[in-house]
């Protein structure tokens, strides 16, 4: 790898980390507001934002760490397009979906500054900004599994320990199954399409740039 492209590897992965260790302090340090989609403490690991951000920005971590003792990075593009397909989709539901429904105000302050619109796109500028070599289709299969992975945990601390009590405060905080189960489930199904349409899209334009370096 060139060192303008290594440099730029670093630096980007580099604010991806702080991003992440400010939104997690934040996270942890804050108290939860009433109506909004947040928690207590640790108790915010429930969410897929946190989740999300946490994963990229350890991804992040482990890059850096590849590139100081000149390993082979190339092994980190599966976990690469996985966690930028996550944080991604972050952005976008938070931006079309529950912002418009619950207003943009509150998703956009305190550590959700940094989970919900820093992080994903210092991380989609990354991964589009730094050359790799061509990606093959089954990484974009890999990619969604996180976020299959998510709603099958979702679903099954629902059918295990109930709805419980009123939104916020119960298992199904999305609101998924607010419209009942089958559309909840719609809904997960949707999602997990949307983290594969999004892998092979940021894999088409990775791709697409490799073969023009």
């Amino acid at each position: 790898m060139k060192t303008g492209k290594t440099a730029t590897q670093i630096i980007l992965n580099a604010v991806i980390v702080v991003l992440a260790v400010i939104g997690i302090i934040l996270m942890l340090t804050r108290a939860s507001e009433d109506g909004s989609l947040q928690a207590s403490g640790i108790e915010n690991f429930k969410f897929y934002t946190v989740l999300s951000n946490v994963f990229c920005g350890l991804v992040a971590l482990v890059q850096l760490v590849f590139t100081a003792l000149k390993k082979d990075t190339t092994k980190l593009i599966p976990l690469k397009l996985g966690a930028v397909c996550a944080t991604t989709i972050t952005f976008v539901i938070v931006a079309f979906f529950f912002g418009p429904l619950y207003g943009w105000i509150q998703f956009y302050q305190g550590g959700n500054l940094y989970f919900h619109l820093l992080e994903p796109i210092v991380a989609i500028i990354e991964f589009l900004a730094v050359r790799r070599k061509s990606i093959p289709f089954r990484y974009a299969v890999f990619a969604a599994i996180p976020t299959l992975l998510y709603g099958i945990g979702y679903t099954l601390n629902i059918l295990i320990n109930g709805i419980g009590g009123p939104w916020p405060d119960s298992n199904d905080f999305y609101a998924f199954l607010s419209w009942g189960w089958t559309v909840g489930i719609i809904i997960f199904i949707s999602i997990t399409l949307i983290a594969f349409g999004l892998a092979c899209l940021f894999r088409k334009l990775s791709n697409r740039q490799s073969l023009t370096d």
